[in-house]
């Protein structure tokens, strides 16, 4: 089948079923409430349970009844839950005036063939390049079966067109105009970075996993294709001639899959000074309730002062933002290039949803390892070190497993250099870096172990603090400190 009768077929598939059986959230919408109507949540299982309680990832999406990891049914606190899980997923805040109105990405998605510039890009391309994720669940069976039997043309951006008018591809939005045919633009979601997808129908294709970080993605390299990179490239470096364009292509292509960089918009700094990307691991926006300070970097704040940031100054989207510690010129001359100190957009399309957002995310556990995944032994003779003579406990408390208060420590104590603590607004310890939560590291490592990925093993993260904190771990006391860890 070409690509243009599949873009067409793919359409009239969504109408019929597809598009209409999945909650889509536009840009557009300004208060919390047209969030929360019938639309939003048509074809989803109520509960009789409204009390608020957290739910295990694989139960997100599973009818009423579903348990969690104790036994007890999944409370899900409607429309609260549905509202922000909705929101994680397919609200842009009206960022596609960013990404599509100002820097023309959907064109480069498009490509020429279609209207837009360059090459487009393919399913395939999106998939195995760009490390984009698919929901199958977002797939009409029909289109489905001929994927299994090979009969769907993944080497053309009309495909790519016809997915994103299922809503299939996880955390884009595509907005299409009045004919169509074509892109009018295009906007991102929380979940771009935060889900992934279990491969279950094919590698990069399957259920949704909210919260898991997708260390496949490969932000820098999407944003560097937009053909117009001028209002980054001012606001961020402080000038749009070729050359700094050029600058920041270079700082964008160095993050790499799985990495991204927070900073760089507010401090203008691209690389470390022993010249690797100054991007960070993707965290994972899981296994959060509890805790006080989010990501890795100490003196920005909780999940939902993440929350504001992300989809203000990241993702670009239309809201309001207050943080007076960014109007200094001399640390963050990027965030007062662009007044991020003090955002407003009228409607304000990010604060009226920052409550259900919050609510979402804090229901979102740390996914339980595989069976067989560690040795129970030897998991069960670390768990002894790990509260013992390893120190771990002392910051790491069960059953948090991050500190119970502030969950911060200097790069000294921690033994290691202070670039990226440094990079944060300074608290009266002065810089610091936070104390991830420990529960499900087995689904948030490919890329290594610390903010950015500089240990790529466990081991070395145990050898690294056996050194610093002289502890005196025999190898063997290591590895079993290793299982124990494996087995959060």
């Amino acid at each position: 089948m070409n690509a243009t009768k599949m873009c067409k077929v793919l359409l009239a598939m969504g109408l019929a079923g597809g598009l209409m059986a999945h909650p889509q959230i536009s840009g557009g919408q300004t208060g919390a409430s047209s969030i929360g109507t019938d639309d939003a949540t048509k074809g989803t299982e109520r509960d009789d349970n409204e009390n608020a309680g957290a739910c295990e990832w694989q139960s997100v999406d599973q009818p009423d009844g579903a348990r969690n990891g104790a036994g007890r049914k999944c409370a899900k606190a409607r429309p609260l839950f549905e509202q922000g899980k909705a929101i994680f997923r397919f609200d842009t805040f009206g960022d596609e005036d960013y990404w599509g109105g100002k820097l023309q990405l959907h064109k480069a998605i498009e490509g020429t063939a279609l209207g837009g510039v360059g090459p487009g890009v393919s399913p395939k391309t999106a998939l195995t390049v760009a490390g984009l994720k698919v929901d199958v669940d977002a797939l009409p069976r029909d289109l489905q079966m001929e994927l299994k039997r090979g009969k769907v043309d993944l080497d053309s951006p009309a495909t790519t067109l016809a997915l994103l008018k299922l809503n299939a591809v996880v955390g884009v939005k595509g907005f299409f105009g009045s004919g169509g045919g074509s892109l009018s633009s295009i906007g991102i979601t929380c979940a771009i970075c935060h889900s992934t997808v279990d491969d279950s129908f094919a590698p990069g294709i399957g259920k949704r996993l909210d919260g898991w970080p997708n260390q496949d993605l490969d932000t820098g390299l999407i944003v560097s294709l937009a053909p117009n990179l001028v209002p980054a490239a001012e606001q961020v470096l402080g000038a749009s001639d070729p050359a700094t364009i050029n600058t920041l292509k270079k700082v964008l292509l160095s993050w790499g899959p799985g990495f991204y960089d927070a900073e760089v918009n507010i401090d203008a700094i691209g690389f470390r000074p022993d010249g690797k990307s100054a991007a960070v691991r993707i965290p994972a926006a899981y296994g959060h309730l509890g805790e006080d300070l989010h990501t890795w970097t100490g003196g920005f704040g909780d999940v939902t002062y993440w929350n504001a940031y992300v989809a203000n100054l990241q993702m670009h989207g239309n809201g309001n933002f207050n943080d007076e510690r960014f109007n200094d010129p001399a640390k963050y001359p990027a965030a007062v290039r662009g007044s991020f100190f003090r955002l407003r957009h009228t409607p304000d399309q990010v604060t009226p949803k920052l409550a259900a957002l919050h609510y979402y995310q804090l229901s979102l556990q740390a996914p339980k390892p595989p069976k067989g995944s560690f040795n129970a032994a030897a998991a069960e003779r670390g768990e002894a070190i790990f509260n013992g003579q390893g120190k771990c406990a002392e910051c790491h408390m069960p059953s948090l497993y991050t500190d119970a208060g502030y969950n911060a420590h200097t790069p000294t104590e921690m033994c290691i250099d202070s670039f990226q603590a440094d990079r944060g607004p300074t608290g009266s310890i002065g810089s610091t870096m936070v104390t991830p939560q420990l529960k499900g590291l087995w689904a948030r490592s490919k890329r290594g172990f610390f903010h950015d990925g500089r240990f790529p093993t466990l081991l070395a993260v145990v050898s690294h603090y056996d050194a610093c904190f002289n502890l005196g771990l025999r190898p063997d006391e290591e590895r079993d400190l290793v299982e124990f860890l494996k087995s959060l």
